[in-house]
């Protein structure tokens, strides 16, 4: 468990070096953004405005969940981790939403001008940094199986994403279509509202409980290759922040003793610990009659 308090600690170290490159890249895309006059820009510079407080509650949520079990979370506060990425969802959702109001409205009122070609060049610079830093969170909550890392890993990912869309839009409306600085502006909207709608929805499956059947399928295959094992009768499984919890009820022979069907659980406890990095498990043993 000492481990899993460490990794949250690595973890942190990823979320601080989102915050600072957001807050860098959204000073320089709304500066730019204003001076260029281009929209697309500065709907990119303010989604990353959000990314910050995003990426501040994914790293108070890590906190928290590095704290102890106590009286009242007797599993611990891993799920701190799980919330934080809920709330940085919604608020990813609101600005995106935002984002395609004003985009829109730009366009259906021809407000739309040709952006600096300068600003093109910023959102090409700001897609390849924010782009190094997907990489190097992705890494890490790989690595240590952060829910919370992994979901600003994918912002990452979308604002590199959108960047690149962005500078297309500003090189494209150089060419007599202005009004295509302001339907980049719009692309970039969608692109935040479904990078927030597929973090809520992960984490909404986690809070509920919800799990992956093949994961749990493999799960229990892996239990039926103990020996002494004659059928998984019945298996739950759910998420706790970064860990995995398992109570699994299994069939053995009524021949064994109370020793010996202790064993067996503590091998199938073994096993997937050692083979899945499952972090605790529930083992009940019934005869097979």
């Amino acid at each position: 468990m000492e481990e899993k308090y460490n990794n949250l600690k690595i973890a942190e170290r990823g979320a601080r070096i989102s915050i600072l490159a957001y807050i860098i890249l959204a000073a320089l895309k709304l500066g730019v953004g204003y001076l260029a006059s281009s929209k697309a820009l500065t709907a990119d510079g303010l989604n990353n405005t959000t990314d910050i407080v995003a990426s501040l509650a994914v790293l108070i949520g890590l906190k928290i969940s590095r704290k102890p079990a106590d009286d009242n979370h007797l599993y611990g506060h891993f799920r701190a981790e799980t919330i934080a990425s809920l709330i940085s969802s919604l608020i990813m959702i609101a600005v995106g939403m935002d984002v395609l109001y004003n985009a829109a409205h730009s366009i259906f009122f021809f407000k739309a001008q040709v952006p600096d070609l300068k600003a093109a060049l910023v959102g090409v610079i700001c897609a390849v940094a924010i782009y190094l830093v997907y990489r190097y969170n992705k890494k890490i909550a790989i690595q240590i199986n952060s829910s919370g890392l992994m979901a600003a890993a994918k912002d990452n990912l979308s604002d590199a994403w959108v960047s690149i869309g962005t500078a297309v839009g500003i090189v494209a409306s150089q060419f007599g279509l202005p009004w295509i600085d302001p339907l980049a502006a719009v692309i970039v909207g969608i692109l935040i509202v479904k990078t927030g709608w597929d973090i809520f929805r992960e984490a909404t499956n986690n809070l509920t409980d919800g799990f992956n059947r093949e994961k749990l399928d493999n799960i229990t295959n892996c239990i039926n290759e103990v020996s002494g094992v004659k059928k998984v009768k019945d298996i739950r499984a759910r998420v706790n922040g970064n860990n995995i919890l398992i109570d699994v009820v299994v069939r053995v022979s009524a021949e064994l003793s109370v020793i010996e069907g202790h064993n067996i659980t503590k091998m199938v406890e073994e096993k997937l610990r050692s083979e899945l990095d499952i972090t605790e498990v529930v083992v009940h043993v019934e005869p097979e009659i």
